[in-house]
């Protein structure tokens, strides 16, 4: 398995229609979620030209995992959408702060929640680390992301170092935050794995069974909206 990257125009032929359709899948179908959608695919208005992409896709073309990076001096998800999360705090506004949006790593072809535990899996740290790579090759010192509550523990697990922007606001029955991720630590990928505009990541061999559980369609969260 590949972290593939890059923008609209740089991207593999198809690849960016394959993520809107897999988008569509995971956060319309599965999470159930009103999203702005144009038949099967989910596509909004942060995704410009120059949003770049991080997407993890098997040998054989199938997505696992997607990503959005966008600089916070443009328009952004968090600041358009979840202000609220940080009331009466000024919103990110910098070149070196990335927003974090639309992540998910989940294996649409597997039967009930096997593989459906969003952030759970060695895919998802990958497709993590391979975002905060490549926002630090963009001169970004902070990933800003609205995150489930959930997601500290995975945070944590990873050595991963995150810290709330403001206490946590109930949001469509979720508890949701504004996660800060520092990317100072974050060891930039070599020349020849990294591709930045329609480039590769380093490969994924494998990645970790996650042990099945009873079928509940919407009991599994995603990093990030």
């Amino acid at each position: 398995m590949n972290i593939v990257t890059g923008t609209a125009d740089t991207l593999p032929a198809g690849l960016l229609f394959d993520m809107a359709h897999y988008r569509y899948r995971v956060f319309v179908e599965r999470l159930g979620w009103q999203l702005q959608h144009h038949g099967r695919l989910e596509l909004d208005q942060f995704d410009r030209r120059d949003t770049l992409y991080v997407i993890a896709r098997q040998r054989g073309g199938e997505l696992r995992g997607v990503a959005r990076l966008l600089p916070t001096d443009q328009p952004y998800l968090l600041a358009t959408a979840f202000a609220q999360l940080l009331p009466g705090r000024p919103l990110p506004r910098s070149p070196e702060i990335w927003e974090l949006s639309r992540f998910a790593a989940v294996d649409l072809d597997a039967s009930g929640r096997e593989g459906t535990r969003f952030g759970a899996s060695e895919v998802a740290l990958a497709l993590l680390r391979g975002a905060m790579q490549l926002a630090a090759q963009r001169g970004a010192r902070a990933l800003v992301t609205a995150s489930p509550i959930g997601i500290e523990r995975l945070l944590r697990i990873a050595g991963i170092a995150a810290s709330r922007m403001a206490p946590p606001v109930a949001i469509g029955g979720h508890r949701m935050f504004a996660c800060r991720i520092e990317l100072s630590s974050t060891r930039p990928a070599p020349a020849s794995a990294s591709g930045g505009d329609g480039g590769t990541l380093a490969p994924l061999s494998r990645a970790v069974p996650v042990r099945p559980r009873s079928p509940r369609r919407r009991s599994c969260s995603p990093i990030s909206v």
